[in-house]
């Protein structure tokens, strides 16, 4: 014989607290790419020649070349200081990025084997 209702035991509350967390994570989230957005990662290059800013989201801001790196004849060790900057300054914010949502996740127990919430797209 058949048994009525869906789950039994505590199931429907523990599912509840399982949705009250992951919406409380989704806040929080959305809060720390507010605040990352406003952030600025800047890094060097050349012993300084060349500084990189860009921000949390990863948008170039700023670029300062020191006068002495630009030497016409070359070119090419400026580009590349100028690629080694940005590099570094994006590292920096994944860094950041990969801090914060550790500091969230840190706290979710045993959801980290949850299938459906490992990208986080609600």
């Amino acid at each position: 014989m058949a048994r009525k209702g869906g789950f039994g035991g505590g199931m429907p509350g523990n599912m509840n607290n399982l949705i009250k967390q992951a919406q409380r994570m989704q806040r929080q989230m959305e809060e720390q790419q507010k605040a990352m957005a406003e952030k600025e990662f800047s890094a060097t290059a050349g012993g300084g020649a060349v500084e990189v800013t860009v921000s949390g989201t990863k948008t170039v801001t700023a670029v300062k070349l020191d006068p002495e790196a630009v030497d016409p004849d070359d070119v090419e060790m400026l580009q590349d200081m100028i690629v080694a900057a940005v590099n570094e300054a994006l590292k920096k914010v994944d860094e950041e990025q990969a801090s914060q949502m550790s500091s969230l996740t840190g706290g979710m127990g045993g959801m980290g084997g949850m299938g459906g919430f490992g990208g986080m797209g609600f």
